[in-house]
């Protein structure tokens, strides 16, 4: 995807092989409770408007790149719908990169490797940042984007007061939330779509499904492949109206 505003762009796409169970087992947290002791690596905000083109590189740079880029999308996209619904909108505190279990801790509970959360406590969205970036070369910068996506629809979640009975369901309007955020955004141009970034997208969604066997009431449950898979295209073609958001 290229940028008009921030984008993925990647020539290539790389196979996802047996990424699910070494790489993204962690990838998209519930919200749970996190309060922002101990020290991180804090990624700045991007304010609208500010514009970051990915060029097919797999470089740090690139990476650093699309995460301001995707947060900045994020932001932008969810104070205009705020806007829209005539609701005031708070951007999510700060976004930090952690390298060691730990380093990070929510509500006094260490955060572990290869992770990424929203935590509500403290307002800020963590991630393992070794992890994202294996996940940024081997997957695509496309899933990037969603994987920050799928963490800020976490604390739109909490700034709407949603609450559901089981995990699943959280996770799932999460996905949901993600995919519309990406679609509307390249609907009205903040976002354009090269070759590959949909499969790149698909391809990530496919590998951080549960375990088969997995109860869909167990805590922490976020769907098998395919229902994740469904409920993010549900939100990129149908946006927020397939989100149960309106």
């Amino acid at each position: 995807m290229c940028v008009t505003r921030s984008g993925f762009s990647r020539g290539r796409r790389a196979t996802i092989g047996g990424l699910a169970a070494a790489l993204l087992t962690g990838l998209a947290c519930a919200v749970g409770p996190v309060g922002g002791d101990g020290p991180a690596q804090q990624q700045e905000q991007p304010s609208a408007g500010v514009t970051t083109r990915a060029d097919g590189t797999t470089s740090v740079s690139e990476f650093t790149d699309d995460i301001r880029g995707a947060v900045g999308v994020a932001e932008e996209y969810w104070s205009t719908e705020f806007q829209r619904s005539g609701q005031p909108f708070r951007p999510i505190g700060r976004v930090v990169a952690y390298q060691q279990e730990g380093e990070v801790a929510c509500a006094g509970q260490a955060l572990p490797r290869n992770n990424a959360v929203y935590c509500p406590q403290g307002d800020f969205i963590a991630y393992d940042v070794g992890w994202a970036v294996d996940a940024f070369r081997q997957v695509g910068d496309a899933f990037i984007f969603y994987l920050l996506g799928h963490e800020y629809a976490h604390g739109v979640q909490v700034r709407l007061g949603i609450q559901y009975s089981y995990t699943i369901e959280q996770e799932l309007q999460a996905d949901c939330m993600a995919g519309a955020y990406i679609g509307d955004s390249v609907r009205r141009g903040k976002l354009t779509l090269e070759p590959g970034d949909l499969d790149e997208l698909r391809d990530g969604l496919l590998a951080v499904g549960d375990e088969p066997g997995q109860p869909w009431f167990a805590e922490g449950a976020h769907g098998s492949a395919e229902q994740r898979t469904d409920a993010f295209f549900r939100g990129y073609e149908q946006s927020l109206a397939g989100c149960g958001l309106s």
